[in-house]
């Protein structure tokens, strides 16, 4: 009999119990639960967007560290196969990886894991040996052993002359000074073929030393020859170590030749005429047939 009487007033409590549910609340009662359902509601949205932003964070930093890295060239050094203002992609994993491959020094190591050769003509990018905080981008001319000289304007390599095809002569404008150029196809030993600058053959570094190529080092140039700080001037840059390589420059995907200050605007709406400015001189300065060229040799 007791247990009937427990049960019985069991049910009649659910049976109150449902009955207060389903009663109406009050205006301020429902206001209070659309507020609370709304504030869940937002509290949802912005978990699931800091977890979308971190995930997305998290593969575009592998991507930069283990893929591709976009880079801008910001000097003539490399004229004519990179002109200022192009924007290329650089591939990490070409030559293995060492600390400099990823960013905000996040890993620390010696040496290089994954290691991978670099072929001579190679455009790479890598870590001025002298101020490794700069990074710099030119072509692989020697590799380990070998013998490097510049004599009267022509590369040798390992004694022998570098052949070289003269294209004819262009002039180009060099951060606000027109130079006129000798543009020539230069032959590497293994068969690659791309073109550099010579503004004479009796520039400052058209006659250099003989320099030996060190185990675990490269030597680099930029393709302006009479124009480019590389591995020639030994006290400011010289070899390049194996350590410091970033990647191999494959794909320029964006060049524009850039605005400057044309777009300087005073006086009224100078805000509004200005982005309008930059907008219409943007799209006018953007060099499409450069875009999605590869860099590479002939």
């Amino acid at each position: 009999m007791t247990q009937e009487k427990t049960m019985m007033d069991s049910a009649e409590g659910e049976e109150s119990k449902e009955k207060q549910d389903n009663q109406p609340l009050s205006p301020e009662e429902e206001a209070k639960k659309k507020e609370a359902v709304e504030a869940k509601r937002e509290q949802d949205d912005f978990t699931e967007l800091v977890k979308a932003m971190l995930f997305a964070a998290v593969i575009a930093l592998f991507i930069r560290s283990f893929l591709f890295e976009p880079f801008n060239i910001p000097s003539g050094s490399m004229f004519p196969t990179l002109l200022v203002g192009d924007y290329l992609f650089v591939e990490k994993y070409a030559y293995g990886y060492s600390k400099y491959s990823f960013p905000f020094g996040l890993l620390s190591f010696e040496g290089r894991v994954m290691d991978d050769k670099v072929t001579r003509g190679d455009v790479v990018v890598f870590r001025q040996p002298k101020r490794p905080d700069i990074d710099y981008i030119k072509r692989i001319v020697g590799l380990p052993g070998d013998t490097i000289q510049v004599t009267e304007g022509r590369l040798y390599i390992n004694g022998k002359i570098v052949p070289r095809d003269l294209v004819g002569t262009e002039v180009y404008d060099d951060e606000g000074r027109p130079t006129t150029y000798h543009k020539y196809i230069e032959t590497l030993p293994n068969g690659v073929k791309h073109d550099i600058y010579e503004i004479s053959d009796h520039e400052a570094l058209d006659n250099t030393q003989v320099y030996k190529v060190p185990k675990g080092y490269y030597f680099a140039m930029g393709d302006n020859r009479d124009s480019s700080l590389d591995s020639r001037v030994q006290s400011d840059v010289g070899y390049v170590p194996e350590e410091n390589l970033i990647g191999r420059a494959v794909i320029i995907f964006f060049s524009t030749k850039g605005i400057g200050d044309k777009c300087e605007r005073d006086g009224f709406l100078s805000s509004v005429r200005r982005v309008g400015c930059d907008v219409y001189e943007g799209v006018k300065q953007v060099r499409y047939s450069r875009m999605f060229k590869r860099v590479a040799g002939y």
